[in-house]
């Protein structure tokens, strides 16, 4: 491969980042409705991108369930928490309807993807943008740690059969990684020791997000969960991990308080 093919995407990836990152920082410090239109707008890209992955010729369905996966995460964020569970479960209901196929594989994926979205608000509304930035930071340098440790020592692979590039040793580094970033809020942000502890868990959720999300695309043949993000794939490619740690600290937390 040439020089000029080889680096042919930095631009657009770039450029998207920048655009991602900039939304993204905006929005959570704005919270209130702002991050949840945020929120809700990559959900509803994930849900149709989900759909679309497991039904490809059913276009209309996979739009329709994404455009209500969005609409009802809006609500949720807006109304009382009693009718949450229902409003999150419709768009999931939706698509059960017009799949044809896969129907567990969908459901569990979706039931999923909804819960870590609507946490993510969550978080961000009940708790305040200090624990929201945490729960953020963790993910990012449990990918960032993961990825140079994995380089740098490699030796056995994690689960070959679905994540061939994922080593015990990258995996691990996530962990520590993630330690870290909990010690960090607990030192300077006054956040609770146990907290390292946590970032662990929720560690280990984002990459089990993203090792779920890597076991259906291998299982569709599909690389990417779509070309949304140009230079990037898919915008569940870019949030499966954020969605696994959010679904596993929300469940925490209503226990934790």
């Amino acid at each position: 491969m040439s020089g000029q093919g080889r680096w042919s995407d930095l631009l657009p990836r770039t450029l998207s980042a920048v655009v991602l990152v900039g939304a993204g920082a905006l929005a959570l410090y704005a919270g209130g409705l702002v991050f949840s239109l945020l929120v809700a707008l990559f959900t509803g890209a994930v849900m149709w991108e989900l759909f679309r992955m497991l039904a490809p010729e059913q276009g209309d369905a996979a739009l329709n369930v994404g455009i209500l996966s969005a609409a009802a995460l809006t609500v949720a964020s807006l109304t009382v928490p009693v009718v949450v569970p229902v409003l999150l479960l419709v768009p999931v209901a939706l698509g059960l309807i017009r799949i044809r196929q896969d129907y567990p594989v969908f459901a569990s994926m979706a039931i999923w993807v909804m819960i870590g979205a609507f946490g993510i608000i969550w978080l961000r509304d009940s708790h305040g943008l200090i624990w929201t930035l945490w729960l953020i930071s963790v993910v990012v340098v449990t990918d960032i740690a993961g990825y140079f440790v994995g380089k740098h020592i490699g030796g056995p692979k994690f689960w070959p059969r679905v994540s061939p590039k994922k080593t015990w040793s990258g995996t691990a580094g996530g962990w520590v990684g993630a330690a870290l970033v909990g010690a960090v809020f607990a030192l300077f942000a006054g956040l609770p020791g146990a907290l390292i502890l946590l970032s662990v868990g929720v560690s280990l959720a984002s990459q089990m997000g993203d090792i779920v999300e890597s076991a259906m695309k291998r299982r569709m043949g599909v690389k990417d969960s779509s070309q949304l993000i140009p230079g990037h794939g898919g915008v569940f490619d870019r949030f499966d991990g954020m969605l696994g740690a959010s679904a596993l600290c929300v469940l925490v937390m209503l226990f934790w308080g």
